[in-house]
């Protein structure tokens, strides 16, 4: 196992799940014992050069770059390097860069970012294992014009609609094309010219030749290259050909070594697609084998969220949200500012495992896994979300006193801190009342409580302003109460109040963040909707996803660094905001509640 990959993984025991039973029996029987690797990428020639692989396995997280990684891909990156690394394997961050016109190094700089901030690592045991397809076209050319010069391929020239139309349907065989017996050399001389940039756009494209009148759509002659007369963000204008998906990524993963290529079951049907490419060049002795196997598994779809692209970049564009790392968005980055961490995303992808059966999961399942670790690993601290003043009327005027306060309950090597106390605090607005309701343990007149690390007060009365509304609390303080002195415990209340000292705590900028979906599938029907009508997915926003507010925090909160979680006690968990926190006035995020909040609303 590399270095790198003995400190990635998360604090659970793997699942047993049907992928890892797949690699199991492969390495039993030694079917990639014998590959060998050169230390890069490339066809069969350079890798019989090389020793035998030092990787057990080699998996990969091939994203495109044309977009913000979301907790989908969340979960695939840790399915593909967790098995590299719990296998004695390597896993390949590879950028799948074969369309010229979406995919910006904006986004290879997110995605490269965020696996990093996941905790995983492409290096280790002297490879760095960070490849472009893109770096792979002069190899696919050279394929493509195997495939051609075998009769494998052809050049087609219908046009697009043509060769819609010829494909068939489900229940039709499709037509071959008028130029499906195009010679080898007319074929390679148009392909030549292609790569010279002679066509327009549309005029030639390249098919294998398979058959169409395969039951399986994908293998009626699917197209392998197109002319595109764009800028790659890699290669510059060195093509205006570039591969299809469906033709790179095979050859990508047999360049790569790959053993096992994970991908989410809408591929599956491309699988036979994907062998037979494999197939055709590893008998012209260009891939080594053993050749790769696709896998497939079901992608992961969560309630309250929307993981198609098409309708986050919706989101972001008509401004629904403030950008790609808006806290309420399923997007990596968006998860990072709104206080997500890497354990619990690792320990969420354990827990939800991998099926073959697509399956809606519950997103507290997300939610209690980010609570869970921040339970074991945030500091806690006091914040008044929404104050109200409590006035100690016999407590002396102008002093203050320290209270020792435990930064975690049940982790002493976590430290202490001091909390000020003075004679004005503020407490929840919701910790008093005036006419008590039936069960009220907090502030109301007559009745005691313990101010959290300071002492008992019993409540005297309150102050109104001219329309009612109660603008401070007024109590006594029991002097022989303190909390940590031996007569702390000789009252015993039932009530248990969070405060923060006027004279010391201070005021800053807090956001509440909520489920950005107030339905558990957006866009779907509801009960009276008329069949096969699409409801507008934006419909379902939640309007109270987001509420900003003025709290007061405990003085200690005002060194806190941006990305530093905390849980606010009585509150939930919450993070200083990694882009607006200054030094010294950090503005926080709540992460998430204490306990799922939203049981009562669905």
């Amino acid at each position: 196992m590399s270095n790198a990959a003995k400190n990635q993984g998360p604090t659970v025991a793997p699942a047993i799940n049907f992928i890892r039973n797949i690699v199991d029996a492969d390495l039993a029987s030694g079917k990639y014992a014998a590959r060998q690797w050169s230390g890069q990428p490339g066809p069969a020639a350079q890798q019989l050069t090389g020793s035998t692989d030092p990787a057990k396995i080699r998996t990969r997280f091939p994203p495109e770059p044309n977009g913000y990684l979301h907790f989908g891909h969340a979960k695939s990156i840790c399915l593909n390097f967790g098995l590299a690394r719990d296998y004695g394997g390597h896993c390949h961050l590879r950028f799948d860069d074969t369309n010229p016109e979406k995919e910006e190094q904006e986004y290879v700089d997110s995605i490269i970012d965020s696996v990093k901030w996941l905790g995983f690592s492409w290096e280790g045991d002297g490879e760095t294992n960070l490849y472009y397809a893109s770096n792979y076209f002069d190899w696919m050319v050279q394929f493509a014009e195997y495939l051609l010069a075998s009769g494998h391929a052809y050049v087609d020239s219908q046009s697009a609609d043509e060769m819609r139309t010829a494909r068939g349907t489900l229940t039709e065989a499709g037509k071959n094309s008028p130029f499906r017996e195009r010679s080898i050399a007319d074929n390679l001389d148009l392909f030549k010219r292609m790569q010279a940039g002679e066509f327009a756009d549309g005029a030639h494209i390249v098919r294998a030749k398979i058959d169409m009148a395969a039951p399986n759509i994908n293998l009626r002659d699917p197209a392998i290259y197109r002319i595109r007369h764009a800028t790659h963000h890699n290669t510059g204008d060195r093509w205006c050909v570039y591969p299809m998906y469906t033709f790179a990524h095979p050859i990508e993963d047999a360049l790569e070594n790959v053993t096992h290529s994970i991908c989410t079951l809408e591929f599956a049907d491309q699988r036979p697609f994907y062998d037979w490419l494999l197939e055709r060049l590893a008998e012209g002795g260009l891939l080594q084998r053993p050749l790769p196997q696709q896998i497939e598994f079901s992608r992961l779809n969560l309630t309250y969220v929307v993981l198609s692209k098409r309708k986050l970049i919706q989101l972001v564009e008509e401004k629904h949200v403030a950008g790609w790392d808006d806290p309420r968005l399923p997007t990596l980055v968006g998860a990072r500012r709104r206080g997500y961490t890497p354990e619990g995303f690792r320990l969420f992808a354990e827990r939800v495992g991998v099926s073959k059966s697509d399956s809606l999961i519950e997103y507290t399942l997300l939610e209690d896994a980010m609570r869970e670790v921040m339970n074991e690993s945030a500091e806690r601290r006091v914040a008044v979300l929404d104050p109200l003043k409590l006035i100690i009327d016999n407590y002396p005027a102008g002093q203050s006193e320290e209270c020792v306060v435990h930064n975690h309950p049940f982790k002493p090597e976590m430290g202490t801190r001091i909390m000020p106390f003075s004679g004005e605090l503020w407490i929840e607005r919701e910790d008093f009342m005036e006419e008590p309701s039936k069960g009220y343990r907090r502030l109301f007149p007559g009745n005691m409580a313990r101010l959290r690390h300071g002492y008992v007060v019993k409540c005297l009365g309150c102050d109104k302003d001219a329309s009612g509304r109660v603008i401070a609390v007024h109590c006594d303080y029991l002097p022989e109460t303190k909390s940590g002195t031996p007569g702390s415990d000789s009252i015993k209340v039932k009530g248990n109040l969070h405060w923060v000292s006027v004279a010391h705590g201070y005021e800053a900028e807090v956001r509440l963040y909520d489920r950005l979906f107030s339905c558990p599938a957006p866009g779907s029907r509801r009960e009276g909707d008329a069949e096969g009508v699409e409801r507008d997915f934006l419909e379902d926003i939640n309007p109270n996803s987001v509420a900003v507010i003025r709290a007061w925090l405990e003085p200690a909160l005002r060194e806190a660094k941006a990305e530093e979680r905390f849980q606010f006690e009585r509150h939930g968990y919450f993070v200083a905001d990694r882009i607006d926190s200054k030094e010294g006035s950090p503005v926080f995020n709540r992460t998430v509640t204490l306990k799922d909040s939203w049981g009562n609303k669905a």
